[in-house]
Order: C-alpha cells, then sequence, then structure tokens
C-alpha cells in the first residue's frame, strides 16, 4: 500500500519532520487505495488471489503516527499555559525593574525580555524536535531564561513569607519544565530515542556541588580538631599532585674531554705603573698561594722574579726581608 500518495495530516510529526513513516500493517500492498480510508470495513486481495475483510487501517484509521493528536494536542494547551503564565509572571518582573529604573517603558520591555526569549528558544527547540535534531541549547537557554524570571519575580515577593516567594518564583519554573518536558517528547514522538533531561544535567551539577561542599566542611572540621596532621596531609596531597618536571640527565664526558678551565690572568694595577722592582714583587707575593710561606720562598722566587725583572737570587733576598717585615709586624701587633 503507498503511503506518498495521500495527504499528511497536520499532527503526524514524523511527516512533517520529513522522516519515513512507520510500516503500514497490512499484508499486500494496493495501488488504488482511496477506498481504503474512511469508517467501516473494507477487503483486502493478496497476490494469490485470497479476499480478507479487516477493519484495520492505516495505523488505527488515521495517516499519521499513534498519538500524533495528543502530542499536537499538549503544543497547543503549552502554548495556552505559557500565555497564561506569562501574563502572571510579567506583573512581578515589571515592578522589580520598575523600582529600579523608575521608567515605564523600558522597564516593560526589560521585564518581557526574559519571557520572550523562553518563547523564541521554546519555539526552536520544537522545530529541532519535529526535525529529529538535538536541541540541548536550546532547553539549557530555556532554563536559563526561567531560572532568570524566577529571581526576578523573588526580588518583588516577600521574602519573609515562604508562601510569597512560592507565589511568585513557581510558575516559571514549572513552565519551564513542562517546555522541556513537551520537547522531550516530541522529540521521542519523531525519531523514537530518549535526549538526556537539561534537569537531570542540573540535578547531577547540584549533587556534585553538593559532595564537594561537604567534603569541604569535613576539612575544615578535621583542620580545627587535628591541625598539625591534616595540614601535613593536604600538603602533601598538593605536592603529589602537582610533581616538578623531572630534571635531565646530566651529561658526564670523559676526562680526557673535558675542557680545561683556564684561570683568569691576573695583572698588576695601574697604580703600579713606574713603581720600584721591589713594590712590584711585594704585589706579586701578596698574590701568590704560597705567601707568607718561608719553606717556598725559594720556588715562589723562581716563579715570580722574571715578572718584575730580577734575578732570582735577588728576588730571594726580597722576600727574604718581606717576610721578615711581617714576622715584626706580627710581633708587634
Amino acid at each position: 500500500m503507498s503511503t506518498n500518495s495521500v495527504p499528511r495530516a497536520a499532527s503526524d510529526f514524523r511527516a512533517a519532520s520529513g522522516l519515513p513513516r512507520r510500516p503500514v500493517p497490512l499484508a499486500d500492498q494496493v495501488p488504488n487505495d482511496a477506498h481504503l480510508r474512511g469508517p467501516g470495513l473494507f477487503e483486502v486481495v493478496r497476490s494469490n488471489g485470497d479476499a480478507a475483510i479487516t477493519n484495520i487501517r492505516r495505523l488505527a484509521g488515521a495517516e499519521r503516527a499513534p498519538g500524533s493528536a495528543l502530542v499536537a494536542s499538549a503544543a497547543i494547551l503549552l502554548g495556552l499555559l505559557a500565555a497564561a503564565l506569562f501574563v502572571v509572571t510579567l506583573n512581578a518582573q515589571y515592578k522589580y525593574v520598575f523600582a529600579a529604573k523608575q521608567q515605564q517603558i523600558p522597564s516593560v520591555i526589560e521585564a518581557a525580555s526574559l519571557d520572550l526569549g523562553m518563547v523564541i528558544f521554546t519555539l526552536l527547540a520544537l522545530g529541532l524536535a519535529m526535525a529529529g535534531r538535538s536541541s540541548r541549547i536550546e532547553r539549557a537557554l530555556i532554563v536559563a531564561c526561567a531560572i532568570g524570571s524566577a529571581a526576578q519575580n523573588y526580588a518583588a515577593a516577600d521574602v519573609a513569607s515562604p508562601r510569597s516567594v512560592a507565589a511568585y518564583v513557581v510558575p516559571s519554573l514549572f513552565l519551564a519544565l513542562v517546555v522541556d518536558r513537551v520537547v522531550a517528547v516530541v522529540r521521542r514522538h519523531v525519531v523514537g530515542d530518549d535526549e538526556q533531561s537539561v534537569w537531570a544535567t542540573i540535578g547531577r551539577g547540584a549533587a556534585a556541588a553538593a559532595r564537594a561542599f561537604g567534603l569541604v566542611l569535613l576539612y575544615v572540621l578535621r583542620f580545627a580538631l587535628a591541625r598539625r596532621e591534616t595540614w601535613r596531609g593536604l600538603r602533601q596531597l598538593i605536592l603529589n599532585a602537582t610533581p616538578l618536571p623531572a630534571a635531565s640527565p646530566r651529561q658526564v664526558l670523559p676526562a680526557d674531554e673535558v675542557p680545561a678551565i683556564e684561570p683568569p690572568e691576573v695583572t698588576e694595577p695601574p697604580e703600579l705603573a713606574g713603581a720600584s722592582k721591589k713594590a712590584r714583587l711585594a704585589w706579586w707575593y701578596r698574590q701568590d698561594p704560597d705567601y707568607g710561606n718561608r719553606a717556598a720562598v725559594a720556588a715562589v722566587a723562581k716563579r715570580l722574579a722574571a715578572k718584575v725583572d730580577l734575578s732570582e737570587g735577588t728576588a730571594r733576598a726580597y722576600l727574604g726581608q718581606i717576610l721578615t717585615d711581617l714576622a715584626t709586624a706580627g710581633e708587634a701587633s
């Protein structure tokens, strides 16, 4: 039986979204099926010539998926409910905005912005659901608009009275819940799968936040009872969670490849220019590692004699005199 020649009903969400209809539970296809529509029994003739009288007509007598009329009715009722609740919430939102701005027209526009945003996102979500596509972002924005509207209503309510708070806040949240479920049912009706609700995500997030808050509270109490051990444990936890990058291994060169480090070259200071050889020798002697060692005078004289243009014997005599002066000065001190 061909279904493409039959006009599609306005409430058939699968047909409206361009998806194929569900299989027709008839044994054979009949080319001319105009007589199969309408009330009453009809005859189906199979290919082998057998005839059967039946009252089963294309999915309970309608050229649409089962439940399409009910889902369409729910969508219409959703529009009526939204219009009614917008009238209820707009008054409270207007009072809140007007109390802050004291301007009538801007207050009306701003008070209606969240509700109008919810309407826009609802239409987008329904359109995507009828097309069999995901609408998670739009559904999340619907919840965000509802929370913002509820916050404005809360500001206009008497916060000291729980009944007043409930009367002002519940309509926006209830509308968001109804919108989310209608969109989810339309998507399930069209595609046949379940898309996760935004409220479930919010619930899991709230549960995770509650567990984190409880853990922090327990650690605060533990810190008050056992400060030193708790601090040590937290310190070790942080150190374990943030390890330092591993240092690169040091390259060890063979002894014959290690470059020799040349000591800096020692030069006479400018103030010794024009000084006597004995004075220059005394300065060089103070720079020598064997300074003050009488046993090394000969070796020192041999090293320093050429620097001040003296013979080794003269340099040795000068160094001996310097050591004698040092000893005399030490005894005098």
